[in-house]
């Protein structure tokens, strides 16, 4: 299983409650990467073996534009709880493993 790496629009909690299904995860804040400009944290999570997850578009177009590695996981949850993201995260934990091994996907939406 590859390694998660939240973007700054999901809170650091997650990683916590997410640790045990998905170990080796992090939060771009764990290496200062918060404010970042997306390009940089693209080539960290691509450098560093990571699935980038997050909330924001820009990296849905990067992800059509340059394809994989980095893998791209989309939450289209709009403004929730820090809970569900988690909840998403665990439930679709089968499907994200899959996404992680197919070699062809390169974006994972989750609602």
């Amino acid at each position: 299983m590859k390694k998660l790496l939240l973007d700054e629009n999901i809170s650091q909690r997650v990683i916590a409650r997410i640790s045990m299904m998905y170990s080796g995860s992090a939060h771009v804040k764990d290496f200062g990467l918060e404010q970042t400009d997306d390009d940089i944290i693209w080539n960290f999570a691509k450098t560093n073996d990571y699935i980038i997850v997050s909330k924001d578009s820009d990296f849905h177009q990067k992800s059509l534009l340059w394809g994989p590695p980095p893998k791209f996981i989309y939450l289209r949850v709009g403004n929730c709880p820090t809970s569900y993201i988690v909840r998403v995260l665990l439930n679709h934990y089968s499907t994200i493993t899959t996404f992680a091994e197919n070699e062809n996907e390169s974006i994972l939406v989750l609602i």
